[in-house]
């Protein structure tokens, strides 16, 4: 699987615009970003699934992001098909480099954390709302005995390859649920969060590459 597979995900930019910014849907992704605001550390375990009814493709990882919302700095961790711990690629973030780990190929490739200005940074996966997008609360949905607020995203830049972004907000915790991202191609990208937890603390090497760790690994530099 290459690694277009899950960082796709991150390019969450769309075509689609709303008429305006609903404010019930800004009150509640209010509440999301200021309880995530209030975490120093974010770890949560998560699924990735590409679904293509025309290609007749459906494909699914699991997962782990960890997130440190006051430097944005991010880690994540793809594990081979039908693993939960046989790590298959890394994207690691530290503010300025970016590595993007791939395990099969042995090779690493480093770049500027900055590259690609409509990358999305999943560090902000919980504040993504307050800046370029359009929101609209549709209702709650109900779902294995748990109530949801929908939210559907509109990037305001109209060049993009997406067209909706989905959210599910747990409504009593004031967590993301699920992010169904809609792409123009008729593919759709759905990120489920499955378990989080909020550590006081990680390590600092989490968000730096250890090249000495990887003997054999090539590095390729793309700053």
């Amino acid at each position: 699987m290459k690694k277009l597979f899950f960082y796709t995900l991150f390019l969450l930019t769309a075509t689609h615009t709303f008429a305006q910014k609903d404010a019930a849907a800004k009150t509640i992704l209010s509440q999301v970003s200021q309880k995530y605001r209030s975490y120093p550390i974010i770890k949560s375990n998560f699924s990735f699934t590409i679904d293509n009814q025309q290609a007749g493709m459906k494909e699914t990882r699991n997962g782990m992001l960890i997130t440190q919302s006051k430097t944005n700095k991010y880690k994540i961790s793809i594990y081979a098909a039908g693993s939960k711990a046989d790590v298959e690629q890394e994207i690691i973030n530290d503010g300025k480099s970016q590595w993007t780990y791939l395990k099969k190929d042995k090779e690493v490739q480093l770049s500027d954390a900055k590259a690609g200005a409509d990358g999305f940074n999943p560090a902000k996966i919980f504040t993504m709302y307050e800046r370029g997008y359009k929101y609209l609360y549709t209702g709650d949905q109900k779902i294995a005995g748990k109530v949801y607020q929908a939210i559907d995203l509109s990037p305001e830049d109209n060049k993009q390859q997406f067209f909706k972004i989905r959210l599910l907000i747990d409504k009593v915790k004031k967590q993301i649920y699920s992010a169904l991202v809609f792409d123009k191609s008729g593919s759709k990208y759905t990120y489920t969060i499955s378990n989080l937890t909020t550590p006081a603390n990680v390590p600092a090497s989490t968000f730096t590459f250890n090249a000495k760790a990887h003997p054999g690994v090539e590095v390729v530099n793309l700053k």
